[in-house]
């Protein structure tokens, strides 16, 4: 009890600030992330050999340009990205230079869950819309978001823990949470417990996170009974 007491008094305020920042650049960089997918997604889907309105050339070119995002590993991306970060930020450090290429690393896939979640939903449902008149916007506003509703908060879930993940490695270049506190006094100072409190910490983020998700994805669901 006093070992706890003592790691608390000493670096409880660390610990903290580290899980504070971890989660505000997860949250911010998915919601960011979803704002850019979520139209990417959907020009994807209808522009589809099979969508609402085909178009082959640019449908190939979207989706070439999604790929090569995809294909980028993250480490080299938020490198290649500084110059570009601190023009938009005015830094590449901290939490405000880590949001823009975490943003740029998951808007490719969320594009592509985006794409597979709408690609999912019954196309009786987008037929009867049509025949009711519905136009394109009213087609992707009340069948396709909100069909797959379920399948894009599962998949919120998806882009948070591995973003959680990026974030991580981003400490490692000054971007701050538990990853930086990890690194700089469990790996290089050599101090074991804040390592293990570190690990836990990430544990119990992403398996709230994902228990979250499930619940608000199953209220919402009106396929299950």
């Amino acid at each position: 009890m006093e070992a706890i007491t003592a790691f608390i008094d000493q670096y409880g305020l660390l610990m903290a600030q580290g899980t504070w920042d971890t989660i505000v650049m997860t949250v911010l960089s998915t919601l960011f992330a979803y704002v850019i997918g979520i139209p990417l997604g959907v020009l994807l889907i209808l522009t589809a050999p099979d969508g609402l309105h085909p178009h082959r050339v640019f449908n190939s070119v979207l989706g070439w340009l999604v790929n090569i995002g995809r294909s980028i590993p993250f480490i080299i991306l938020i490198v290649f990205m500084i110059p570009f970060t601190r023009a938009i930020v005015g830094t590449s450090l901290g939490v405000g230079g880590a949001i823009v290429p975490l943003t740029v690393a998951a808007a490719p896939f969320v594009a592509r869950m985006v794409e597979q979640s709408l690609a999912e939903i019954d196309g009786g449902l987008v037929e009867a819309a049509q025949s009711f008149g519905a136009g394109t916007w009213q087609i992707i506003t009340k069948v396709f978001l909100v069909e797959s509703l379920p399948s894009l908060i599962r998949g919120a879930s998806i882009t948070f823990i591995t973003l959680f993940g990026f974030v991580a490695m981003a400490g490692t270049v000054g971007a701050g949470g538990i990853g930086d506190i990890a690194i700089r006094y469990g790996y290089q100072r050599y101090q074991d417990d804040v390592m293990i409190v570190a690990i836990v910490l990430c544990v119990v983020i992403v398996q709230v996170a994902q228990s979250v998700a499930n619940l608000i994805a199953r209220k919402i669901d009106h396929r299950v009974k």
